[in-house]
């Protein structure tokens, strides 16, 4: 039987949080750790809106940490799937702060997580494949094969050369 398809709208996912004191480090910076923690809340909620079933953590790409979120700022995160494989999906995640006070807001994060999609046994399960509608998630879609090749040769669960989106970029033969 076919996966159904669905748009990448229908997972997107919004969180706010307000950096207070415990969340902060000696510097009065949100520690990197709760900032995690929050990405991993909304990309896991996207994913469970797209694939309608319980979804767990599978990889974290690279966070990088642009600038520092400050005690007292708002922070926003969203979230939504950019593709679907077998049982397992691919959430991006773009982090905003805000220091309304001031009426100033930055881009601080952003992030790829991958989740799948398990039945009440905790074995995987298929889940619906994505459907890209605009320019940006049409660019998100056809960036992901290659991201998740470059994830599974990473974590030695792929030979490069059998990474054949990879292979123009690192002229693999």
């Amino acid at each position: 039987m076919p996966r159904k398809k669905k748009f990448p709208s229908e997972s997107f996912t919004s969180m706010t949080e307000l950096v207070l004191p415990n969340d902060t480090n000696t510097l009065n910076n949100l520690m990197g750790g709760r900032l995690m923690h929050w990405m991993d809340i909304v990309s896991a909620i996207a994913a469970q809106k797209h694939c309608n079933r319980v979804v767990v953590t599978a990889s974290v790409d690279n966070i990088s940490f642009r600038s520092p979120i400050l005690l007292g700022n708002v922070v926003t995160l969203k979230a939504k799937v950019t593709r679907a494989f077998s049982s397992s999906v691919e959430v991006r995640i773009d982090v905003d702060a805000e220091d309304v006070p001031a009426g100033k807001k930055l881009a601080s994060n952003s992030a790829y997580f991958t989740f799948v999609a398990v039945d009440q046994s905790g074995r995987p399960i298929d889940v619906p494949e994505v459907d890209p509608q605009t320019d940006e998630e049409k660019e998100l879609y056809n960036g992901a094969l290659r991201r998740r090749q470059l994830r599974l040769i990473l974590s030695g669960r792929m030979k490069p050369q059998e990474a054949n989106e990879l292979k123009s970029i690192f002229d693999i033969k």
